[in-house]
């Protein structure tokens, strides 16, 4: 039971800054998706760069198969997003995971913008993945601050020099993986939904 409260005991204890962090998260992917409404040639341009590229490549040999499609999913967002994106560089350098995913998902939030009806009406049932799978994310970003923070200022986790700081706050962002985790197999079982039922269900096809 401890390994079920602690990420919600971790969460409480800095409610504000995790709301900051929500915001954050969710704002760069609205702001994406925003710059995209206002420059459809950007936005044709990211689409098609990731239509051409390997992740595009990825989709296409894997969508044929619901199961193996889901299990890509979720390594994808655990492995090269969550983990090589955020964890790692907040391990190098304070707070670095957080600026290397606004990025990233500014460039995604580009590539979804709804701007025409097609994509307007994917997006429908593509949001409920957006909040599982950002949210996701979010859990993770928030432990990542919490460890540059707890790094740069161990007197927040109670600890008096910057290396045990480091520890306390590494030890709080590997609590909130784990509910991060069970969101993101969620989320590719949600997306595999999506796929296959509900996005063809909303466009009529």
């Amino acid at each position: 039971m401890d390994r079920l409260r602690r990420p919600f005991q971790i969460i409480r204890g800095d409610l504000r800054a995790y709301l900051f962090v929500n915001i954050f998260v969710y704002g760069v992917l609205l702001l994406g998706m925003a710059l995209g409404m206002l420059f459809p040639d950007l936005h044709a341009a990211r689409s098609a760069s990731f239509a051409e590229g390997s992740q595009g490549a990825l989709v296409n040999a894997v969508v044929g198969n619901g199961w193996v499609f889901g299990t890509v999913i979720f390594l994808v967002n655990v492995f090269p997003t969550a983990l090589l994106l955020i964890t790692l560089p907040s391990l190098a350098v304070p707070f670095a995971g957080l600026a290397v995913f606004a990025i990233k998902t500014i460039d995604l939030g580009v590539t979804l913008a709804p701007v025409d009806a097609i994509s307007r009406l994917t997006l429908i049932p593509h949001s409920a993945t957006l909040l599982i799978e950002f949210q996701a994310y979010a859990l993770v970003m928030f432990g990542a601050y919490l460890l540059g923070r707890s790094w740069l200022r161990p007197e927040t986790v109670d600890a008096t020099t910057r290396r045990q700081g480091y520890a306390r706050g590494l030890r709080r962002l590997a609590w909130l993986w784990l509910p991060a985790l069970a969101l993101f197999v969620i989320g590719a079982v949600y997306e595999a939904i999506e796929i296959y039922f509900l996005v063809p269900l909303v466009l009529g096809s």
